[in-house]
């Protein structure tokens, strides 16, 4: 693994690259695809190959493109993808060392922090969401004998996708942990019901992140929660617990820009943010919106056998009283553990993704 202090040092990594320029990988391989196969042959036809012939895939209705197939050992570093149409029908899959369960099971969008289907920017170390709709993923994902990423097309029209997955390949260590990201939504919440994040993990880990997609049904402020983490054995009560929503996304008073106190103030940072916030208008968007997340970069949370992850979705009620809400909650966790994953819960039907 680089970082600004071993840059300097040499390695016996060999550097690869996966995209539709060059499915494999392999060395020497890149733009190699014939002008009559392209996705791009008409732009290329006075040029040929070498030309920019296939730069983006097509994906037909309801069908399963898988976009890598690496053979370890080695570690993905970056991937950069570029989805159309709704975000939520799009669903990224990952699968560790032949392992039938996918270890991550994502509508796109949400993957990348983007879960209203609207663009924001995005800061962070893990995730960098640029204009255009350029989502960029730098969690480092490590494994031994192989790697599958494959993308679902929920739409009933093809998407095309523009997709670069950079990794290497070298001597893993014996003892790492594998990258896990989990999508939820409860739509609404029920009443007095708490909204867990995560829950089912089995093994030796570290929690790494949350991002949440909160759409608010009543009005006042909604983010007095708390969230909390139990683990290796708590049963009623967590060892971590948080004292509100904001707090836990490194914000503070209801995310109040401070020189007005009448809006909310958008934020994205390294290793936390409130980086969308969706106002209702006068006529068809009538709700508040935001994206938020929190990455525990140098704040890892260690678990040793079992983790499950929850948040309240509290507001204020008459007297001065919390009010238990009912709103539009999603959520992705994102933590590395080892092997074997446990099945995830069913994915929710595209209509259940459906932001509306």
């Amino acid at each position: 693994m680089l970082d600004l202090s071993t840059l300097y040092q040499v390695s016996n990594a060999r550097t690869r690259s996966i995209s539709p320029e060059n499915f494999t990988g392999e060395p020497g391989k890149g733009g190699m695809c014939p002008l009559e196969k392209g996705s791009a042959q008409r732009a290329a036809r006075d040029l040929g190959t070498g030309w920019k012939v296939n730069p983006y895939i097509i994906i037909e209705p309801k069908s399963t493109f898988e976009i890598a197939s690496i053979d370890g050992p080695g570690i993905i570093n970056h991937i950069w993808l570029t989805p159309t149409k709704r975000w939520r029908n799009t669903i990224i899959r990952m699968y560790w060392d032949g392992q039938e369960n996918p270890s991550v099971e994502c509508p796109i969008g949400d993957f990348f922090c983007m879960g209203w289907n609207e663009y924001a920017q995005i800061n962070s170390l893990p995730v960098c969401v640029n204009p255009g709709s350029a989502f960029n993923c730098y969690w480092e994902m490590p494994f031994h004998r192989s790697c599958r990423i494959t993308l679902e097309n929920l739409n009933t029209e093809t998407i095309a996708i523009y997709y670069q997955i950079d990794y290497s390949l070298f001597d893993t260590p014996d003892d790492i942990v594998y990258f896990h990201a989990q999508f939820r939504r409860t739509n609404p919440l029920l009443y007095k019901q708490v909204y867990t994040i995560l829950d089912g993990v089995k093994g030796q880990g570290h929690y790494v992140g949350t991002y949440m997609a909160w759409g608010v049904n009543n009005n006042i402020w909604w983010g007095e929660g708390e969230i909390k983490f139990y683990m290796d054995g708590d049963r009623e009560f967590p060892t971590i617990c948080g004292t509100g929503t904001e707090d836990y996304f490194c914000g503070s008073y209801n995310f109040e820009d401070p020189s007005t106190h009448k809006n909310y103030k958008a934020f994205s940072t390294p290793y936390s943010g409130l980086p969308q916030i969706i106002t209702p208008d006068t006529l068809y968007h009538s709700q508040f919106r935001f994206g938020m997340y929190r990455f525990h970069i140098t704040d890892p949370i260690y678990f040793q056998e079992e983790l499950k992850v929850t948040i309240q979705a509290l507001g204020w009620r008459d007297g001065g009283r919390y009010l238990p809400r009912q709103d539009d909650i999603s959520s992705v966790a994102f933590w590395y553990q080892t092997l074997p994953t446990a099945a995830f819960p069913p994915l929710p039907d595209k209509d259940y993704l459906e932001v509306i």
